[in-house]
């Protein structure tokens, strides 16, 4: 039997085909726009989600026996509103996760509404990227189409309804939407009636392993597929990388260093921060996740490599890299303002501490670490409330760097395992679709018995110490900057 993972990043879809044992066959990747057409704002055109998946589909299975496909399934970038009219038409562009626009709506929901209920209606509060502030800046900006709105999708979400006609989600995709009592998994009646919506409004929730129908018939003539190839739900990209990377269960992490950078714990538990400082969400594992989310990870390197280096020579910029935790030169990552732990849209990236004698390699240094100290923030956050990990799994574009996996291995000062397939969310969507068709009778059960560690990144203590010295200033400067971003 062959399944699909597909991962509906920010940049491109990554699609993957793997079997029942766990062996990736193929894997294309496709990219689309993103756009600015505001300062802080953020969007995609959800047409170009479909048009570059069927393709990237239509390439991956073009060498393969096609009657073994049996099910397909999402990793999709999270919170990103996705609305339809009643003839299901996309009203407009789609407002993605990482997109700032939100400022007042967030301050309403937080200061207004308070922060104590929303925790209490959602086990979380509102950032930025969410989707019900996009909501209700949309209904006091755009009132037009707000009235229009029919169905409110997610990313990934959109892509399974033109596949399947099914209008879906899963706990922990719809977890980000700021719509979901996690707590009961259930849409949460004071969101909606804050938001102004209906439940007919919002998809059936389900478990990210189950399936929610079969390829509609124009689908699978288009693929050449069967029409009883399985629907499977998915789940959110950090979600379905850590299934992806086996981070299933109780108290296991995983450290995503992709467009955007996550720290990820899961649990077995349902237990909210009380600061929430850091999301509380359902898994794909059928528990709870805790996780720390910063904007910019992967992103800030390929700014700085494409934009002001104008280089694609990533490796090349690194190998003259030397002297970690000596580099004078601090870096703040805040490019798309900042959510965890500040949950500040207007935050600003910044270099800080250049002289006379300031290198390009420290610069290029600083930017990596610059974005490991802001995941060592969320680490701080969810030390405090008792989730400590000794050790974390790591996937994205940037774990691919040894020099990056040392720096987060001793910002962090923890044991960083290498895993055989870096994939992440599409493996993990894969996993899913395997789960969903039988195969194998839980998620933890597949994540455990298909994702294999490679290698393991130890920390060094002398490395450790110096990277304290440098954090513990790091973490002043945000503090000392905030209100002061242009």
């Amino acid at each position: 039997m062959l399944f699909i993972g597909i991962d509906l990043g920010t940049s491109a879809v990554k699609l993957l085909l793997m079997d029942e044992s766990g062996k990736i066959h193929k894997i294309v990747s496709k990219e689309y726009p993103l756009r600015f057409p505001h300062p802080g704002w953020s969007e995609q055109d959800p047409e170009d989600w479909i048009s570059q998946t069927m393709e990237g589909m239509k390439e991956l299975l073009s060498e393969c026996d096609k009657s073994q496909v049996k099910g397909i399934s999402f990793g999709g970038q999270m919170h990103g509103l996705t609305a339809l009219d009643e003839t299901d038409q996309v009203i407009r562009p789609a407002i993605l996760w990482n997109d700032g626009r939100t400022g007042k709506e967030v301050e309403y929901l937080n200061s207004v509404i308070g922060k104590e209920k929303l925790s209490k209606y959602t086990a979380n509060i509102a950032f930025a990227g969410f989707t019900a502030p996009k909501i209700l800046w949309m209904k006091a900006n755009e009132p037009e189409n707000y009235s229009r709105i029919r169905k409110i999708m997610l990313p990934k979400d959109y892509l399974a309804y033109r596949l399947s006609g099914v209008f879906s989600t899963d706990y922990s995709d719809a977890s980000g939407t700021l719509l979901l009592d996690v707590e009961h998994k259930c849409w949460s009646k004071e969101m909606m009636d804050i938001c102004g919506l209906r439940e007919e409004q919002l998809p059936k929730l389900h478990e990210s392993w189950e399936a929610v129908g079969t390829l509609k018939p124009e689908a699978a003539s288009e693929l050449g597929l069967s029409e009883d190839v399985k629907i499977i739900a998915g789940a959110g990209d950090n979600a379905a990388a850590a299934v992806g990377t086996a981070t299933v269960g109780g108290g296991a992490c995983n450290i995503s260093l992709g467009t955007s950078g996550t720290l990820f714990i899961s649990s077995r538990k349902f237990g909210v921060d009380e600061n929430n400082a850091l999301h509380l969400f359902a898994h794909a594992d059928g528990n709870y996740h805790l996780m720390g989310c910063m904007l910019s990870a992967a992103s800030c390197n390929k700014w700085w490599m494409d934009e002001i280096l104008k280089t694609k020579d990533y490796a090349g910029e690194q190998a003259q890299i030397a002297g970690l935790g000596e580099n004078r030169v601090f870096y703040l990552p805040y490019l798309m303002g900042e959510r965890s732990p500040h949950n500040d849209p207007d935050a600003r990236a910044a270099f800080i501490g250049m002289s006379m004698d300031t290198t390009r390699e420290d610069m290029t240094l600083a930017v990596l670490e610059g974005v490991a100290f802001g995941l060592r923030d969320s680490l701080e956050v969810a030390r405090k409330i008792g989730a400590d990990p000794g050790r974390t799994k790591i996937c994205g574009g940037g774990a691919k760097s040894a020099l990056w996996r040392k720096i987060i291995t001793n910002v962090m000062n923890m044991k960083v395992d290498i895993i055989e397939s870096e994939e992440g969310p599409g493996y993990g969507a894969a996993i899913l679709a395997a789960v969903g068709c039988g195969v194998f009778p839980s998620v933890e059960a597949a994540a455990e018995s298909l994702v294999k560690v490679t290698a393991t990144e130890e920390p060094d203590e002398e490395l450790v110490k110096k990277y304290e010295e440098k954090y513990q200033k790091f973490r002043k400067l945000y503090p000392a900057l905030r209100g002061k971003f242009i």
